[in-house]
């Protein structure tokens, strides 16, 4: 394990990592027994990511994600994780309508997952409103600018953003604005490295890149690409680092053949009587006989 320490990772102590130049680790987790990996290995951040739509859910993107979906995922993270900080995304619609709502939907997770943080896409003048509004409510908020899956419907795909000159300044100047609201780390998400660069050179507050380069102050990639869990199409950013797609369908392939064959299981993984119970049951019924 990379970090044997069990006090846990604060908003407070990722500053002081940025202070120190000390890089930030983040992973996505959507399950207990992905997230007791994640701690034990000494990843810094879990974030509970709206991206479970694509890679657990099956959803062509982060839109259908529900509360209830988050709640219920946060909830299984939160009970493996003793170190890590544990971030959950606010998914699409639970902070768009009211500022009240919103505040009641972060608290939610809070409260009843047992997350640490939240994280929300976009940085307007009502988000950055709500910003304020959530540290208010003594929730800490993780911002999120450059490319927001959220906004695919508006995008119309998933692109890098910042190429223009013009892009660029409205994603450094959104990045400042949410630190300004009280963000204690901001993503940026799918801009040019020199972009991600100027941004973390100028908050004081980490930066978490995916798909920003090598000079944000962490970076975060989601779990399932990592290890090559799920198969096709894979970002430019992401570097796999094994691939369970393939081992799993071994293992799968290899078991159905081994069932079909009458391989498995054998002796060595069944249950076997007691000698003497074996030797009473083949005397007949194993009943007393009554003498006389």
């Amino acid at each position: 394990m990379s970090n044997q320490t069990t006090q846990r990772v604060t908003a407070v102590s990722l500053s002081a990592k940025k202070r120190a130049g000390e890089k930030i680790t983040v992973l996505t987790a959507y399950d207990y027994p992905t997230a007791k990996i994640l701690d034990e290995a000494g990843v810094d951040i879990i974030l509970v990511g709206d991206s479970l739509g694509m890679t657990v859910l099956g959803y062509e993107n982060t839109i259908p994600v529900t509360m209830e979906d988050m709640v219920h995922h946060a909830r299984a993270v939160a009970r493996a994780a003793g170190r890590a900080l544990i971030v959950c995304d606010m998914p699409y619609l639970s902070f768009h309508i009211s500022e009240q709502e919103s505040v009641r939907n972060a608290a939610r997770l809070v409260k009843e997952a047992g997350v640490h943080a939240v994280k929300i896409e976009g940085a307007t003048p009502r988000r950055a409103a709500l910003v304020e509004a959530l540290v208010e409510a003594e929730i800490p908020v993780m911002g999120h600018v450059g490319l927001t899956p959220q906004s695919i419907n508006r995008f119309g795909r998933y692109r890098v953003l910042g190429g223009e000159a013009a892009e660029a300044k409205r994603i450094i100047e959104d990045a400042l604005n949410l630190e300004k609201a009280g963000a204690f780390a901001v993503v940026l998400e799918s801009v040019p490295l020199e972009v991600a660069r100027m941004i973390t050179e100028r908050l004081a507050v980490p930066t978490i890149g995916i798909g920003a380069g090598p000079h944000c102050d962490g970076q975060v990639l989601v779990f399932h690409d990592l290890v090559g869990y799920t198969g096709g199409y894979m970002p430019k950013f992401v570097r796999k680092y094994a691939d369970l797609h393939a081992v799993i369908g071994k293992a799968v392939g290899d078991y159905v053949e081994d069932v079909r064959r009458g391989a498995f299981p054998d002796d060595v993984h069944s249950y076997h009587l007691k000698p003497e119970a074996a030797a009473e049951l083949a005397g007949g019924t194993g009943e007393k006989k009554v003498s006389g």
